[in-house]
């Protein structure tokens, strides 16, 4: 059996959020590149992201982030592990 625990739902990743959803970042995965882009532009664990945009056939996914939204690509957002918030 994986490291998963019974009963827990795996996080989702921020490519797959919809335009109005508050989301937690759980965790950045990927390799230490990708990590520290994600940090560049400012985003860390534990952030709450507050989806702006998010066409459904594509395209880049608008966040805001400590008061400022940004542009992610699907490819860099399939890397944000995430949590809807209340």
């Amino acid at each position: 059996m994986s490291g998963a625990k019974v009963g827990m739902e795996a996080p989702a990743t921020l490519n797959r959020a919809r335009k109005g959803d508050r989301v937690k970042v759980v965790e950045l995965e990927g390799g230490w590149g990708v990590r520290q882009r994600l940090n560049q532009i400012g985003i860390y664990e534990g952030d709450v992201l507050l989806v702006k945009r998010s066409a459904v056939l594509g395209g880049p996914i608008v966040v805001e982030v400590h008061g400022t939204e940004m542009a992610l690509g699907r490819g860099m957002a399939r890397h944000v592990a995430i949590r809807k918030v209340a």
